[in-house]
Parts: C-alpha cells; sequence; structure tokens
C-alpha cells in the first residue's frame, strides 16, 4: 500500500503482487481526486538465454484503454550491461514509476560476491520528442537477511511545467517480510506536481 502528497491532496496506490521463479504478476488499483482511479494489471519475467544473456519482457494492461510493454536485454556476468525500448498506445496512464514509458533503456553495472550491487542507466524518451530523459544511479546493500536501496535520480527534458531540471531519490528497506519506501519524485511525470510517497507491504 502505498499514499502519494501532492500539492494540496494525496493519491492512493494498492497492489497485490505474486512472484516465482523470475516471473512476477500483479494487480492494481491507483486513485486520487484529480485524477481518478485507474485499475491495473500485469506481468513480467526473466528468461536466461545463457549464462550471461537475459530477456526481461512485461506486459501492463489498465482501465481507460492503456496497453503497455517492454523489453529489456542484460548481458554479461558480475559486469553487465542492459539495453531496452518501451512502448505504449499512448492512452490515458497514471506512471507509478519515475520513468517515460515510450522510451529507450541504456545502462551498465556490477554485482559483487557479497551481494551488494551497483547501477548506472538512464531511460529516455524517443518517440514523443520531449527530450525526457532520467538518469539513475541504483545501490542495493545486504544486511544480513534484509537489504537497502537507494536510487539518486536526475531527470531533465520537456513537460507541463516548460523545461524540468531536478534531482529526485528513493530509499527502500527490506526485510524477509516486510519492505518500507520512501522516494521524493519531483515534477511526477513530467507534470507540475511534485510527489512524497511512503509505501510499506508483507509478503506472504
Amino acid at each position: 500500500m502505498g499514499e502519494y502528497a501532492y500539492a494540496g491532496y494525496v493519491g492512493s496506490d494498492i497492489n497485490l503482487r505474486w512472484r516465482g521463479d523470475g516471473t512476477d504478476g500483479w494487480l492494481g488499483i491507483y486513485t486520487d481526486r484529480i485524477f481518478g482511479t485507474q485499475a491495473r494489471v500485469g506481468t513480467d519475467t526473466v528468461i536466461q538465454v545463457t549464462n550471461y544473456v537475459q530477456v526481461q519482457p512485461s506486459l501492463q494492461l489498465a482501465t481507460r484503454g492503456f496497453v503497455g510493454g517492454s523489453v529489456n536485454l542484460q548481458v554479461g556476468g558480475a559486469w553487465y550491461g542492459i539495453a531496452g525500448v518501451g512502448r505504449t498506445d499512448a492512452r490515458p496512464y497514471f506512471n507509478l514509476n519515475f520513468d517515460p514509458n515510450d522510451a529507450v533503456t541504456l545502462g551498465g553495472g556490477y554485482q559483487n560476491p557479497g551481494g551488494a550491487s551497483f547501477m548506472v542507466f538512464v531511460v529516455a524518451d524517443d518517440r514523443f520528442h520531449t527530450g525526457q530523459r532520467d538518469w539513475h544511479l541504483n545501490a542495493q546493500i545486504p544486511n544480513d537477511e534484509s537489504h537497502v536501496t537507494l536510487d539518486v535520480l536526475r531527470k531533465s527534458g520537456r513537460g507541463d511545467a516548460g523545461y524540468v531540471n531536478a534531482w529526485g531519490l528513493s530509499a527502500n528497506y527490506d526485510w524477509p517480510r516486510w519492505f518500507l519506501r520512501l522516494a521524493y519524485d519531483p515534477y511526477q511525470n513530467f507534470s507540475t506536481q511534485n510527489a512524497w510517497r511512503l509505501a510499506a507491504g508483507i509478503r506472504f
């Protein structure tokens, strides 16, 4: 469950997610008094082509006629590169992540033997000519049976507020059964709204 704080109102996000053997499935609903309500369902998976090549496809459907999907390619071992592309049918959609959906992704990362991982990547609009780019510096640090994930965001490009240059941050702590996430998303979805996001969940 998540609560998103905007200027003068809040949004609520409720999700149920299933995970098994590298595949995820989810069902969720988001609502606020400005956008309204939108339900969504989706899935993603990891296809291990070889020891050093993964293909990661995803598909998402939502009310208001939205259809979106992506495919990412990861190549390498401890050091790896990633490349991907995402597309939608451009129907109304409240984007709950930081990044443009109609975009290309490029980046790379490293995972050490102790389980810590570090990644730098960019998600860049390649369809609507907005110049929107989200750069991410991501670190995942294990702590016994738990782990911390930190994501520093630098976004730029044209949006509802004109040209945007802003920094964002998210911090996630995962215990074996619980997780807690706090994020600041400036100019969310390149709109005029800055958002604070607080989310918590339980695994069962």
